[in-house]
């Protein structure tokens, strides 16, 4: 059965259903003059009746079940997305140049793509060879690192330290963040002050620098963001004007930056 009769069956189902229910509910209401013949009796049913023959209808067709779920999950991500396309618009500065996020790549670059990331997520962690083969392969690329430490205390953390040293060292910032978040074991203030160390940072300094309650601010304002595009999980990015959710490879992310540089071009960015 095609789609187009599965849609015109459950459609006259539904409306059926929906008439018995009015006439249980206390016959309110004519029925209107376009509505089918078939549909004009009088004979009134009770609930567990309607109940039955839709059950019925769907257990026989059950694949419109995956039809209404699909048409729900179609509807619900296009309203997700302009949602999002409005929060990018209100909220550019705050995810595109942010102060406080992290920037490798080329710093003046044309298309900017923001990662929320955690330094304990296992999928960013694999990540990473995307964005390093992005920034090499691509001079136009800027890409922020936005941190978003949402797996437990050790991240928090371990993310307190990197943005201490990234406020005291920013040059250095990126050679940072690529060692910790490649390292093997799991990423925590002594494993982030180890490395920020070892790359020339004063430990009491950057303790020091680690009290800054711009640190938690800053974090404040990216769980307020990650939650107004509904992000989740780690990794995503914000590509131009799109939200994308999870670790989709570097092709994929390769065909969102183009099309984020043709968009730029046509509006004269």
């Amino acid at each position: 059965m095609n789609k187009a009769i599965l849609l015109g069956a459950s459609g006259v189902a539904v409306a059926f259903a929906m008439l018995a229910v009015g006439f249980v509910a206390g016959k309110q209401g004519a029925v209107a003059d376009t509505a089918p013949q078939a549909m004009m009796s009088e004979a009134v049913m009770d609930r567990p009746e309607v109940e039955r023959i839709v059950r019925e209808y769907l257990i026989a067709n059950p694949e419109v079940m995956l039809e209404v779920q699909a048409a729900l999950d179609t509807k619900q991500k296009e309203e997700q997305r302009v949602a999002s396309l409005q929060v990018i618009q209100d909220a550019k500065s705050d995810i595109f140049n942010s102060a406080h996020d992290g920037v490798v790549g080329n710093p003046n670059g044309k298309v900017t793509i923001v990662e929320f990331y955690d330094y304990n997520c296992g999928f960013c962690k694999r990540a990473q060879e995307d964005m390093l083969a992005l920034t090499e392969s691509d001079p136009d690329l800027r890409f922020v690192l936005k941190e978003f430490p949402i797996l437990g205390p050790d991240s928090q953390k371990a993310h307190v330290v990197s943005q201490a040293f990234n406020n005291l060292m920013p040059e250095k910032y990126g050679e940072f963040h690529n060692q910790l978040l490649g390292s093997k074991g799991r990423a925590t203030e002594a494993a982030a002050m180890k490395i920020a160390v070892s790359l020339g940072a004063d430990e009491a300094k950057l303790r020091e620098e680690m009290k800054n309650p711009t640190i938690s601010d800053t974090f404040a304002k990216t769980y307020d963001l990650a939650n107004k595009l509904a992000i989740t999980g780690t990794p995503s990015y914000v590509v131009g004007d799109e939200v994308v959710f999870g670790a989709l490879g570097k092709d994929v992310l390769t065909k969102k930056i183009a099309s984020a540089k043709a968009a730029c071009a046509s509006a004269a960015c």
